[in-house]
């Protein structure tokens, strides 16, 4: 008999965050284990709690909210965040730019799925969310990765970036702030992005879901801002992180920028919107109560909140581990700390935290997991309270440790 197959369509697709990593984490756990999972940036099972105000709203619409909507998206949901950008500098953004998600994943996808041609080529960020190259991939599309510069804070190598555009380049794709890396870009540095996008003819994806996550008075930058009526801007946003309703999928896409140059592609989006049939309708009312209303993700980002103490904490440990160095996050809620190949001489970084994991049952994911090019960087989710990110962090220093008296090194 015909043995059944996945797609070929997925042989370039990865999705490591949930990947064969989960899957021996969720192995050890059927043993009997417990596992402190710092693998995925999702605030509900560290403590985190919607508002009781969108909660209450959600509820309240629960009756009216049975039937599909609109596929685009309920009418209040879509003013609300045409008022919010309008708010934020945008005058030209209106109900009709904008389009409602199950999540920002939702609409990546949407959005590739109508642009990619066979063969397009999508610059992405290395490292980057790695939906953004299994997306591009699965449309038929050509991921191409441009660095982000580490030793720069891990703003985009404005210089890689130019070098590895081509005739076959159509989008740029921006991760600000950036999951995994917690760089906020600066005014200048998302300037020079939208002007390589406007010398290069080039469609914008500015991925801005961490917009309001923001430490030690770092300042968002909203890439249409700058990219005026020349350049096709999509910006994607939601209320998954700042308003901690990752469950409830709640996202957008807005569309800025020459629409009437954009107008095939939008009927194209529409098309897309229009078979999945809409999004998640009671979720969709708590977007006008949310951007309206008082915003509590101020409480979480300052000193004294969580967000920033157990970002600032995390940072602060992982640094004091010899041979570990981590960019202080200004944004997000990550850290992505590499270890020096000199003392730590790993091949492959899967199984360096798959080791990990079976060793001291702690689930992180691995750098080449979000598409950077070496095996010498981990990402560690910054969402446990500070007791817990001590003991967490705790345990990767003793397996560094090991991994260290192993092999006779020491480091003064």
């Amino acid at each position: 008999m015909r043995t059944i197959k996945q797609s070929k369509k997925l042989r370039n697709v990865r999705y490591d965050v949930r990947g064969p990593i989960l899957v021996e984490a969720q192995r050890l756990e059927a043993l009997g284990h417990r596992i402190l999972k710092l693998n995925i940036g999702n605030p509900a099972p560290f403590g985190f709690e919607a508002p009781q105000a969108i909660q209450a709203d959600v509820i309240h619409h629960l009756p009216e909210a049975q039937g599909y909507s609109d596929s685009r998206g309920i009418f209040s949901a879509r003013t609300a965040v045409a008022q919010y950008y309008q708010s934020h500098g945008l005058q030209d953004a209106h109900v009709e730019d904008v389009f409602i998600g199950n999540g920002v994943s939702e609409l990546i996808s949407m959005v590739l799925q109508t642009f990619v041609d066979d063969g397009n080529e999508i610059l992405v960020p290395a490292p980057d969310y790695p939906l953004w190259t299994g997306a591009v991939s699965l449309a038929g599309g050509t991921p191409v990765h441009y660095l982000c510069d580490e030793s720069n804070g891990w703003m985009p190598d404005l210089a890689d970036i130019e070098a590895k555009i081509t005739e076959n380049t159509h989008a740029l794709v921006i991760i600000n702030p950036n999951n995994p890396t917690g760089a906020v870009y600066s005014e200048e540095t998302v300037k020079a992005l939208v002007d390589i996008a406007r010398r290069h003819d080039l469609v914008l994806f500015s991925d801005e879901i961490y917009e309001k996550i923001l430490f030690n008075g770092a300042e968002h930058h909203h890439t249409a801002t700058y990219a005026d009526d020349d350049v096709l801007c999509l910006t994607f946003s939601g209320l998954s992180k700042a308003y901690r309703v990752c469950g409830y999928r709640a996202g957008w896409l807005m569309i800025s920028g020459p629409k009437d140059r954009a107008a095939d592609f939008i009927e194209g989006l529409t098309l897309m919107a229009n078979m999945r049939m809409c999004s998640n309708v009671p979720a969709q009312h708590a977007i006008q109560t949310a951007l309206g209303g008082y915003q509590s993700i101020e409480e979480f980002v300052g000193p004294g909140g969580r967000f920033y103490e157990q970002s600032m904490l995390a940072d602060r440990l992982l640094n004091e581990i010899p041979g570990v160095s981590s960019v202080r996050p200004d944004g997000a809620l990550y850290c992505f700390p590499r270890l020096d190949p000199e003392v730590y001489s790993i091949a492959d970084d899967q199984q360096f935290v798959i080791d990990l994991l079976r060793s001291k049952h702690l689930l992180v994911t691995h750098g080449t997991g979000f598409n950077w090019p070496n095996p010498d960087h981990f990402r560690l989710v910054t969402l446990p309270d500070v007791e817990m990110l001590e003991e967490a962090i705790g345990r990767i220093a003793e397996f560094l440790e090991e991994y260290r008296a192993a092999r006779g090194i020491s480091v003064s």
